[in-house]
């Protein structure tokens, strides 16, 4: 259990890091690169918050092996709690934004307020700005409390 509090406590770093990158970062440096930056820090997040929930599964005997990636893990708790809508929610937008950070993106409006990256996807655009970011660092936000949750319920909140 030890170990997945240490886990814990560094996506809680990760996250204050996120929040600098987001209410810091890109108010005083308006560029794609930093919108990536705050991209690469919620992959990262949700991949120790999945190794975390990975961890807590093995310690109960759900699994015998920890996956060899957060992906796969992602997968994985995917197909163990397939009834667990909230679980299910947070594992298609870690995918998602897998997704965004491995295909080509074009840069728009760069060193101004409204800089975006922007991407096709299924015949689709999808757009990563400021506004963008702060919303997903809540919906990270209410999955590290999700995890936290699941892990154990007594922990201390911050």
């Amino acid at each position: 259990m030890e170990h997945i509090i240490e886990i814990l406590l560094e996506a809680r770093e990760e996250l204050k890091r996120l929040e600098h990158i987001i209410y810091v970062s890109l108010k005083y440096t308006r560029t794609v690169d930093v919108i990536i930056n705050a991209l690469n820090r919620l992959v990262g997040i949700y991949d120790l918050l999945v190794e975390a929930l990975m961890e807590k599964a093995k310690s109960e005997g759900k699994i015998s092996s920890l996956p060899k990636s957060p992906a796969l893990g992602a997968k994985r708790l995917g197909e163990m709690f397939p009834e667990d809508e909230e679980l299910q929610k947070h594992m298609q937008f870690y995918s998602f934004l897998k997704t965004i950070l491995n295909i080509p993106h074009k840069k728009h409006r760069e060193y101004r307020r409204h800089v975006a990256l922007v991407v096709d996807i299924n015949n689709c655009t999808a757009e990563a700005n400021i506004d963008n970011l702060t919303n997903c660092e809540r919906f990270v936000h209410k999955f590290y409390h999700y995890a936290r949750q699941k892990i154990d319920p007594q922990i201390l909140e911050d």
